[in-house]
């Protein structure tokens, strides 16, 4: 991939009239909305009206790394949690990542939508599991989800520690040996992707049905943002709504 696109879309998405985008690191800037409002200047507003995300306001949440779900019935702030839902056509829902495992479900039955944030502590509370099973309560037949994984840090270049394995070992006894590589003394390389995945299918998600590029913001620094490698600074963003009928 060359250039310098300024978002990124999953051909499985796309193939089921999601309006999405997954931005790089040349998306317009992120402005963070404390006051519930737009996290999008101008700049970028143009950008998703053309994807057709412009409709109404994102509903974004403070993001906690935790596995709670919340429901978007408006655009703006709807509190503490990593996952949001919705049926209602036309309005976006908003997850941000700098590494973490951005989410997109789609229910094309019931026309319902989850995004999900998972980095590690996410993940080792089943953060893409839990989105998924809120989709079935509110009626989706599993064997019918999409799933889309978005740009995040990959098993090359994620290197964890003892807490991190501990808290693996915890949630997933037996499991986690699978999702590891050993890198030295302490340390081991983690494949988020492969856990999210299992947890995407342990949920029923078919695995024809899951997409992931495999992009790691760690390696592809031309593209996007990564903590591990960069610090603070910028964020991606992940956009996606229920289509609106035609």
């Amino acid at each position: 991939m060359t250039g310098r696109p300024p978002f990124l879309t999953s051909p499985l998405l796309e193939a089921a009239g999601v309006p999405h985008l997954f931005t790089t690191r040349y998306f317009p800037r992120l402005e963070r909305a404390a006051n519930g409002g737009w996290p999008f200047g101008p700049a970028a507003r143009a950008l998703l009206g053309e994807r057709g995300l412009l409709q109404d306001p994102p509903a974004f949440a403070r993001q906690v790394h935790g596995a709670e779900v919340a429901e978007a019935r408006a655009g703006g702030s709807v509190g503490r949690a990593d996952a949001l839902i919705s049926d209602r056509p036309g309005l976006p829902l908003a997850v941000f990542t700098a590494d973490c495992l951005p989410i997109v479900l789609f229910d094309p039955t019931g026309r319902r939508l989850a995004v999900a944030h998972a980095g590690w502590r996410g993940t080792a509370q089943s953060v893409a599991r839990v989105a998924a099973e809120a989709l079935t309560r509110a009626g989706a037949p599993r064997e019918r989800l999409l799933a889309a994984i978005g740009p995040s840090i990959g098993p090359c270049c994620y290197e964890v520690d003892l807490p991190v394995i501990q808290r693996l070992g915890s949630a997933f006894p037996g499991a986690w040996p699978a999702w590891v590589t050993p890198a030295g003394p302490g340390k081991w390389m983690l494949d988020l992707w492969k856990v999210n995945e299992e947890q995407l299918r342990s949920a029923g998600v078919d695995p024809s049905r899951i997409d992931n590029p495999r992009l790691c913001t760690a390696c592809r620094l031309d593209l996007f943002f990564s903590y591990r490698r960069e610090g603070r600074g910028g964020s991606l963003a992940t956009v996606a709504a229920v289509p609106v009928s035609s």
